[in-house]
């Protein structure tokens, strides 16, 4: 199963979307789920394969729990100073 998505339009008759949609709810699917078939299908009929964005490859995912790490830095930290005040004290 694919992790991301992207989104894809596109202008049908507005009568045929309806049409679409009530078929689809007939067979307790969404629309968005036959079009996703209708790709797969469409497209493994002319032998075209793809891998998909959730799939499993030999290279370890970084571990999302851990935010990346900065190399050390060479400069030493700023002392903090504090601003003396310039108002008047009545």
């Amino acid at each position: 199963m694919e992790l991301k998505t992207a989104r894809f339009t596109l202008l049908l008759d507005p009568n045929k979307k309806a049409a679409f949609e009530q078929l689809c709810a007939r067979q307790d699917r969404t629309p968005s789920q036959v079009v996703r078939q209708l790709i797969r299908d469409y497209m493994a009929q002319h032998g075209v394969s793809y891998v998909g964005s959730g799939a499993v490859t030999n290279t370890p995912a970084p571990d999302s729990d851990t935010a990346p790490t900065k190399p050390p830095s060479t400069r030493s930290p700023q002392p903090s100073v504090r601003k003396a005040s310039t108002r008047k004290k009545a």
